[in-house]
């Protein structure tokens, strides 16, 4: 017996039992079904519909023994083609046995297990941006595997899914996007919701703070005293160039207004704050460096 033909029967013979199935056309389905079957696992009727089709098997075909084969007539009985490949009329009891205790039939069984369900625990899944994606937006796409129920409703395959996500500018870390009961499937249980939760990467020269970007620049001592120029390019690829006039004191920063991250669902945007880390000389100063620095602050 071909596997395909009995596992195809297995499926759609439980999918059209009037048991299960109370659609008008359930009827029509199973018999349709079951006289498939009848011919597809007989290997003479099989042979002869392989080789003439429907017309060849119901009314005969070129035999080389007989001249014709006799026309397949289907009995009818769609009930003995299912019980004699389950072994019994009613498999229900199989998947679902009796519980002795309180003497409870097969079908309320299955009944008190359809409207127990309960939803699993959500699948979370962390989603990896860049300090770029978070500032401009992106759309990523993520893969999953699962468990979707098979067309007899009660065994599993595994099957990937596609998620496709949205990423709006300015969302924060822990972000959470929920694509609810796409979990696994099961014949007793609510599929969980799957959950993506933003998570940033490292970035070389930003890190967030609220709805701000704090950059830290490293200077010298000379450039702290006296002033300098400095350039920075942004998330979106601009490059500013800020002039620093003030004197340049440990804890000191400067702002700059509307440089940040959009704030969600709006327009305004946080600051850009840059910090300063300042840089020693790596030698000692000689007696005329020396003289020269207790003049410059002599009035201090």
């Amino acid at each position: 017996m071909n596997p395909y033909i009995s596992g195809s029967y297995r499926k759609l013979s439980l999918k059209y039992h009037a048991d299960r199935n109370k659609e008008i056309t359930a009827q029509e389905n199973f018999a349709a079904v079951a006289e498939a079957y009848d011919v597809l696992s007989t290997s003479a009727y099989k042979a002869t519909y392989d080789r003439y089709g429907a017309q060849g098997l119901t009314q005969g075909a070129p035999d080389a023994g007989s001249g014709f084969t006799r026309p397949y007539v289907f009995h009818g009985d769609a009930i003995k083609v299912f019980q004699s490949f389950w072994g019994t009329e009613n498999p229900f009891q199989d998947l679902f046995p009796m519980n002795d205790e309180y003497g409870l039939s097969a079908q309320h069984e299955l009944d008190g297990q359809r409207t127990r369900k309960t939803q699993d625990g959500a699948i979370e899944r962390d989603l990896f941006i860049t300090m770029e994606e978070a500032y401009l937006g992106c759309v990523k796409k993520m893969k999953m595997n699962r468990k979707v129920l098979s067309d007899d409703g009660y065994t599993t395959v595994p099957k990937d899914k596609l998620f496709t996500i949205h990423v709006a500018p300015g969302w924060k870390q822990g972000t959470r996007i929920t694509f609810p009961k796409d979990g696994d499937q099961g014949p007793n249980n609510i599929p969980a919701d799957v959950v993506f939760v933003i998570k940033y990467k490292p970035h070389a020269r930003f890190v967030r703070e609220g709805n701000n970007l704090v950059h830290t620049c490293e200077i010298s001592l000379l450039a702290a005293l006296s002033g300098f120029l400095t350039s920075l390019v942004t998330l979106d690829a601009r490059k500013l160039s800020l002039p620093v006039f003030d004197l340049v004191r440990p804890g000191y920063e400067m702002k700059v207004p509307g440089e940040g991250m959009i704030v969600a669902k709006g327009t305004v945007r946080g600051d850009l704050i840059i910090r300063f880390k300042i840089t020693f000389p790596s030698r000692n100063l000689n007696p005329e460096q020396i003289g020269f620095l207790k003049q410059a602050f002599a009035t201090e």
